[in-house]
């Protein structure tokens, strides 16, 4: 995948189609549906909720629970009283959720960068695979119900979970130089939304028949997609004799498309050419550690804006339903409906913005202008009339200003932050930057789920929504 130094001058595009094998291809979809898989589960658990809820209370109250013989014996082993503390579990789950995700994400990083990509990658999503189907088909089969060990197992799958988007990200950052990366990793990212689609989809086809066998397809699935990937992924083009980034982007080219985000222009060339690994005689290089990781320009001011975005994208995700039925007083189902807008928005935000940062060849002006613009949409979602219509137009230019950054920065700014020219483009730092960025916004998003409660019940949705414009 030869990069010349005329072709990083011109188009992003032209130089994308004319390099892109199957290879690419396979590695660009094999990616994109292992995330999505792994996204999917977690849209089955918020979209089962109501049916937990009500198994998880006496049955009575349950339309499709079986009536089992005696009454007093089946019915002690139920969790909660009423339907009310139920769901307050399963928010305390969420929050347990995310918490040992952000954890495993910084984990997950450095893992990836000392062991096969393709073997971490399979290994979370059979393992996550196995945990989900145990948390809610084998327990419900056996009608064992216990709070504790319904943590632990939640604990265990945000773990798990976090083995996928570093190593996702890695792998793409493998196949993918700089030269057209904005446009490629924009489309790329909408895996997550999509995968959102296909959670609910598989949820509500089997639904009718228990809550049970929503999660037991979506296990399966995503199984069978992880064995898929172990034995169908290629982590590097060297694995299939294609050369590698580094090996394509030397010279001139190298200084304009591995260029540290944050870099000073004037600096010399043996301040350009040092590097924070190790010299190594192997072609092999050694992964960087995690405070070197820490240390490389850009890592920890980017973390720490996606802390800020990802706090808003996913208080848009677990709160918009809820805000369009308590304020304009909407059926729940059409508020979810509408709700996809702003996921819309954010696929074309986080590919439309990609693409004009390749043109550009900078990253940071586009996300800036973006965000100055999310601040006047978020002001305008706020004053939102009672229109559907208006309603979610105004909701997918919240998200294409809001979710296109978001994605980028998670995506190809994470690629470029780990193949900049203090490590030399080594691959060996691309999952551990990917873990830090993302295990940072996932630390924001646990706490903002918090203060927007918190915000809501004493100050009101307006002062949520200018939370939103100080993030």
């Amino acid at each position: 995948m030869a990069l010349p130094g005329s072709l990083w001058r011109q188009p992003a595009s032209r130089g994308l189609v004319s390099h892109c094998t199957h290879h690419h291809i396979v590695v660009f979809l094999l990616t994109f549906f292992s995330y999505s898989l792994l996204h999917a589960s977690r849209k089955t658990f918020s979209n089962v909720k109501v049916s937990i809820s009500s198994q998880w209370t006496p049955s009575c109250l349950n339309s499709t629970a079986p009536e089992l013989r005696p009454y007093e014996l089946w019915n002690s082993s139920h969790l909660f009283p009423n339907a009310e503390e139920a769901t307050l579990f399963l928010g305390t789950l969420d929050t347990i959720f995310l918490f040992s995700y952000a954890v495993g994400l910084f984990v997950s990083g450095i893992v990836g960068d000392r062991l096969n990509l393709r073997w971490v990658l399979s290994f979370g999503m059979c393992s996550s695979a196995l945990v989900v189907f145990f948390f809610g088909t084998l327990t419900e089969w056996l009608h064992f119900y216990n709070k504790w060990f319904y943590c632990c197992l939640w604990v265990v799958n945000g773990l798990l979970q976090s083995t996928g988007w570093p190593c996702v990200v890695a792998v793409m950052g493998n196949w993918f130089g700089k030269a057209g990366r904005g446009f490629v990793f924009g489309l790329w990212s909408a895996c997550a939304s999509v995968g959102n689609i296909l959670g609910a989809f598989l949820a509500s086809c089997v639904l009718k028949y228990g809550y049970e066998y929503a999660f037991l397809v979506t296990a399966s699935v995503q199984f069978a997609g992880g064995v898929i990937v172990f034995f169908g992924l290629l982590t590097s083009p060297k694995e299939v004799g294609l050369p590698e980034l580094e090996a394509d982007e030397d010279g001139s080219v190298e200084e304009d498309a591995n260029r540290p985000l944050m870099g000073n222009d004037d600096a010399d060339d043996d301040d350009r050419n040092y590097s924070v690994q190790a010299t190594d005689t192997d072609n092999q290089p050694k992964a960087i550690g995690f405070f070197q990781a820490c240390c490389l320009p850009g890592v920890v001011l980017y973390s720490l804006a996606y802390a800020c975005l990802k706090l808003v994208n996913y208080s848009f995700f677990f709160w918009l339903p809820f805000y369009l039925s308590n304020n304009f007083g909407w059926k729940e189902a059409e508020a979810d409906q509408l709700s996809i807008w702003y996921d819309v928005g954010g696929i074309i935000g986080g590919t439309i913005q990609g693409l004009i940062s390749d043109v550009l060849q900078k990253r940071a002006p586009v996300l800036a202008i973006s965000l100055l613009f999310a601040v006047g949409s978020l002001f305008g979602y706020s004053r939102s009339p009672d229109s559907k219509p208006i309603n979610a137009v105004i909701m997918a230019i919240t998200g294409f200003f809001i979710g296109g950054p978001s994605n980028m920065i998670s995506s190809a700014i994470s690629a470029d932050l780990g193949r900049q020219d203090l490590v030399k483009g080594s691959s060996e730092a691309l999952a551990t930057v990917t873990g830090i960025v993302d295990g940072t916004g996932s630390i924001g998003a646990a706490v903002g789920q918090y203060l927007v409660s918190l915000i809501q019940e004493n100050l009101g949705w307006m002062w949520v929504f200018y939370f939103f414009i100080l993030m």
